[in-house]
């Protein structure tokens, strides 16, 4: 059996042995699960190894690139805004970026970027990532692009230019890059080891994204005219693109946020806990709540499956069935990792690893979010 690292309450035991099969059967390279319950940390465990190769073990302060689970991260900044009266997610984007009016986006709300509803899901064409890096050149192409599809009538997943839409309304706000605002307001506080754009003399801790085999999810879509095809092409890139220091250090909150489960399931604790935990307060519980109110519920034009988002998170419904009922909202990243935030039982669990699976992810993070339910009922 494969050795489990950190300490987890007996309770829990299921997840590390999860884990340990997960590696031991090679479904898993290195991962680190964390579950905190009431702000606690009752889970914190990792296992396996830094490397492809299997040459250097995943230690306690290993980190990896977590994709789309970055973006809860920058929602969790858009709520600590509110919180504070400087960010009403009913105004429209053009109140604070009065650029972004243009080709008939000024009726498009705060909340319509952040629940993947504002027609702008990705970079019109030509884009490559190297614009990414760009932050005064892409969001102004975002600025000046016409949305893809009517406003709030339907989400279609904002893969690539979430980060870089929310930053920028950030930005204006507050005069800081969203990575900067993170840094300064959210994980330092909280002393959370997590980075939207990290510092070169962090690179060593870094674990490489191992990539699926198989096609990437833009070359199933048959259709170039579609959103979906518009989305993931604009820009595309394929998971080796995150092993680069240009990546590394960008400010691209879409997915390009490095951390381990500890970190996450530290962060989103905050919410879990209806706004504030052992550090400063960032939420109240009223703003905690926002996040549960649909804003769109059907079949997402860019992922082509039925999502439930309220403002900032995916919420339960048959493509998320092992969820509760109750106020739980998640998201994940591409290859698996998976963030639940579940503010009726003031809980989180979180699931980072390596070695990345195709399609949306597989089962090793639902099945992980399970064990911990079950736990729960024991």
């Amino acid at each position: 059996m494969a050795e489990i690292q950190g300490a987890y309450d007996p309770q829990f035991s299921a997840m590390a042995d999860l884990l340990s099969a997960n590696v031991d059967s090679g479904a898993d390279v290195g991962a680190s699960i964390a579950v905190t319950l009431d702000g606690n940390m009752v889970v914190d465990i990792w296992s396996g190894w830094f490397d492809e190769s299997k040459t250097i073990p995943w230690q306690s302060d290993t980190i990896t690139n977590v994709w789309s689970s970055t973006k809860t991260v920058t929602s969790l900044a858009a709520l600590v805004l509110v919180d504070r009266g400087d960010l009403d997610v009913f105004k429209p984007v053009a109140h604070y970026w009065p650029k972004f009016a243009a080709k008939g986006k000024g009726a498009i709300e705060v909340r319509h970027l952040l629940s993947h509803t504002s027609g702008v899901s990705g970079w019109e064409q030509p884009v490559e990532v190297a614009d990414l890096y760009d932050w005064e050149k892409s969001t102004s192409m975002l600025a000046a692009q016409a949305p893809w599809w009517e406003p709030g009538s339907a989400s279609g997943y904002h893969d690539r230019s979430f980060g870089h839409l929310v930053g920028e309304v950030i930005r204006r706000i507050t005069g800081q890059k969203l990575g900067e605002f993170v840094a300064n307001e959210i994980t330092g506080p909280l002393g959370a080891d997590f980075h939207i754009g990290l510092e070169p003399s962090q690179f060593h801790r870094v674990s490489n994204v191992i990539p699926f085999q198989g096609p990437l999810p833009i070359d199933l879509v048959t259709d170039h005219d579609s959103v979906s095809y518009k989305t993931l092409s604009g820009p595309a890139w394929e998971p080796s693109v995150s092993w680069t220091a240009e990546w590394r250090q960008a400010d691209i909150g879409a997915a390009n946020g490095h951390g381990n489960a500890r970190s996450l399931a530290r962060l989103l604790s905050v919410v879990a806990c209806g706004g504030e935990i052992d550090g400063p307060h960032l939420l109240s519980p009223s703003t905690c709540d926002l996040i549960f109110q649909e804003q769109s519920n059907g079949v997402d034009l860019v992922l082509g499956v039925p999502l439930r988002f309220g403002i900032g998170y995916a919420l339960k419904n048959e493509s998320i069935p092992y969820l509760p009922d109750g106020r739980v909202c998640t998201w994940g990243g591409w290859g698996g990792s998976v963030i639940v935030v579940d503010r009726d039982r003031r809980l989180t669990v979180s699931y980072v690893m390596n070695r990345m699976e195709g399609g949306l992810g597989g089962e090793r993070g639902p099945d992980l979010v399970r064990a911990a339910y079950s736990a729960l009922n024991t």
